[in-house]
């Protein structure tokens, strides 16, 4: 999991190749008034789920894991609470099994960490980060990217 800002993205694009490509349109975008939907930059390798979410408490929200694709998630009309917990620290199966099509499973176990992320951050999880996004009171519009991982 990397948590940073918008304005230090240059520090974390080397991570990936799609990175740049994904950063570069967001700063060069206003995505606050676009309608809900998916964007896609370059097909399935690289797109945008552009949200308005109600927010929910962390108890109700469940543990995603996804493996073929890096989650970028950034808020973009306030504040969101992510919870965080290691893949490999979870020892029950998941609730809802891996759906290879879809990309996700879902855990009910809880988040050992809570994170904020801000308007002008961002968080990206990778595999081995079972989150749980969403959690807060009110609305949210928000911006998951979806990065495809290379082999």
């Amino acid at each position: 999991m990397i948590l940073s800002s918008l304005s230090e993205s240059a520090r974390i694009e080397v991570l990936h190749p799609l990175l740049k490509t994904l950063f570069d349109y967001v700063k060069s975008n206003d995505l606050s008034a676009v309608p809900a939907g998916r964007i896609e930059i370059l097909g399935n390798d690289l797109f945008i789920n552009v949200a308005d979410a109600e927010l929910l408490s962390a108890d109700s929200q469940k543990l995603e894991v996804h493996q073929a694709y890096l989650d970028v998630h950034i808020p973009l009309s306030g504040d969101e609470i992510i919870g965080w917990r290691a893949l490999s620290s979870l020892s029950a199966a998941p609730d809802v099994p891996f759906d290879v099509e879809a990309d996700y499973a879902l855990y009910t176990s809880p988040a050992s960490t809570y994170v904020t992320v801000r308007p002008g951050e961002f968080l990206i999880v990778y595999p081995e980060d079972a989150h749980a996004p969403i959690i807060g009171r009110g609305k949210l519009r928000k911006l998951i990217a979806k990065v495809k991982l290379t082999e």
